[in-house]
């Protein structure tokens, strides 16, 4: 492994280098030849005939990290105000007290800060280190709020901190203040009302050209060379998919500018990312990528993902729902109840707004489900129910309750009841920077065909990024792909993207080398006339 300087963490920092001649490093790029290999399946009379199919892609991942700025949209909401607070803390290395002692600044639940990956021979190393990634303590942070409070306030009021790291960022958090907002009420809950003191004037279309140049300001003036743009402010009451009005790029541009009554504000906002070449992700429920907005991404080459955070609750029943129907257990009912105190669960009491928590909550299972035709016949789904209540005094610290019932042998039931207790904002604040930084890698990875005429021009990967699925609930994949909600599954993805960008066959689980045993040698002629069978055991 090379090292290379960390330059925040006071832990050392490691790139991993492959030494393979299918693999080349220069100083603007690292190229791998893959080999990816994947199954045709058909089927002929009674019989399913599966064909092993090998297709050889070339990778390229451009080296150099560039400058890299984060907008938020909600930037002094829970979420946002926490990720700044989090960044902060861990760039100036800071340690508070508590009831349990001395806390020193970290970055847990973020998979490409705190999670390690298998490279080889037992051997795990920090997910990080397979390619160059931003630095989170080099993100340049801004955005916009419906509330013109401070970030200091915002962290204040958020009620999510130790007040001991909170007195230590206020000096600095006071001089961040978000933005105006693009605001229409009626797509947040009415009682989001009392916070709205900080919006952008004008119709749907001055709002675009405002969020653009706020984009182009920002960047110019911490001469940055790319920004990410995240959707981390209020769930939005579903947008109605109209002919003529948000069905194409034309038509939605047009719409825009003719100030249509369905066009949301975090459509708005994702409309002048694409223009202005910034990826976009949504980080709540809301359908914002109507098809206008992906064929507008498509056309303009930028990146889009989402939905909405996948953090607490969504993500253990994406495992739990996986493991029994992998181990032939029919999930039959599961019931999901949540109560939270903060203000994504005062918005979310509109019965509008939880419409579209709703769905993107209710849809984590199909997948898992539809893989099993032994367990559920077509169209047959378990029953799942999920409930979201607004209770002000728990705060942020957000309480799930789940009851997963499943049918077993001989009609036979098995129950599994699960009390969850989290800290909301401390679980979504490490999705948004993982969002943010693999979206980044993204940008600067494209991939050829190679086959016996030769090598294709390098093309960048599809507009809508699925391999954010493993943070969002309700992932959003290109036309035509398979959604994937199985937890281990989306982790895979991400790990073995970036094994194929090194050159590395994907992590397979399958320990051959430990599994089949080889005669010796002083053995090969007596095994020989056992017809050479292998032994595979412990």
């Amino acid at each position: 492994m090379e090292q290379t300087n960390g330059t925040h963490n006071s832990s050392r920092k490691y790139l991993v280098r492959v030494q393979s001649d299918k693999v080349t490093y220069n100083n603007d790029v690292i190229q791998a030849d893959y080999e990816y290999q994947t199954t045709r399946v058909t089927t002929q009379g009674e019989t399913i005939v599966a064909t092993p199919v090998s297709t050889n892609y070339q990778f390229q991942t451009k080296r150099h990290v560039p400058r890299t700025g984060l907008m938020l949209v909600g930037w002094g909401g829970n979420n946002g105000s926490t990720l700044t607070a989090a960044l902060l803390a861990n760039k100036h290395h800071l340690s508070w007290n508590t009831k349990e002692g001395v806390k020193d600044a970290n970055l847990f639940g973020s998979i490409t800060q705190s999670s390690t990956v298998p490279l080889g021979d037992e051997v795990y190393v920090p997910l990080n280190s397979l390619l160059p990634m931003v630095d989170p303590c080099d993100l340049e942070l801004d955005g916009w709020d419906i509330s013109g409070l401070d970030l200091a306030g915002a962290m204040n009021r958020a009620k999510v901190l130790e007040w001991q790291l909170q007195q230590q960022l206020v000096q600095e958090m006071s001089k961040m203040k978000p933005r105006p907002a693009a605001h229409i009420p009626g797509f947040v809950a009415s009682n989001q009302e009392t916070r709205v003191d900080n919006v952008i004037t004008g119709n749907r279309q001055s709002m675009v050209e405002q969020l653009r140049k706020d984009i182009a300001e920002f960047k110019a003036s911490r001469q940055l060379e790319t920004v990410i743009v995240i959707w981390t402010a209020n769930t939005e009451r579903f947008a109605e998919i109209r002919e003529g009005v948000n069905d194409t790029a034309a038509n939605l541009l047009a719409a825009i500018r003719a100030n249509h009554s369905e066009i949301a504000p975090s459509t708005l906002y994702a409309v002048a990312s694409i223009l202005e070449g910034c990826t976009y992700i949504n980080g709540s429920p809301q359908n914002t990528f109507v098809p206008g907005c992906v064929e507008l991404a498509e056309k303009h080459s930028t990146f889009l993902g989402g939905d909405d955070f996948k953090s607490g609750q969504t993500k253990l029943k994406s495992v739990l729902v996986d493991f029994l129907v992998s181990a032939g257990i029919k999930p039959a009912s599961i019931v999901s109840y949540n109560h939270l105190g903060n203000n994504d669960g005062k918005n979310l009491s509109d019965p509008m707004q939880f419409r579209s928590k709703e769905i993107s909550k209710s849809n984590v299972v199909d997948d898992m489900v539809g893989s099993n035709h032994i367990l559920y016949q077509p169209g047959e789904k378990p029953d799942h129910c999920v409930v979201i209540k607004y209770v002000p005094y728990v705060g942020d610290s957000k309480r799930a309750m789940d009851e997963y019932m499943s049918e077993i042998m001989l009609g036979g039931h098995n129950t599994i009841v699960v009390h969850n207790t989290c800290e909301d904002s401390l679980l979504a604040a490490p999705l948004i920077l993982d969002l943010a930084l693999v979206a980044e890698l993204c940008e600067r990875i494209t991939v050829a065909k190679r086959d016996a005429s030769g090598t294709s021009e390098h093309q960048p990967l599809r507009s809508v990024l699925s391999i954010l699925s493993y943070m969002c609930k309700a992932p959003q994949v290109p036309k035509g792909a398979p959604v994937v909600n199985a937890l281990f599954k989306q982790k895979a993805c991400i790990e073995n993207v970036l094994r194929a960008c090194i050159g590395l066959a994907p992590s397979n689980h399958m320990l051959l080398e430990h599994m089949v045993r080889f005669p010796l040698a002083k053995d090969a002629a007596k095994s020989a006339s056992s017809n050479g069978c292998i032994s595979l055991g412990h």
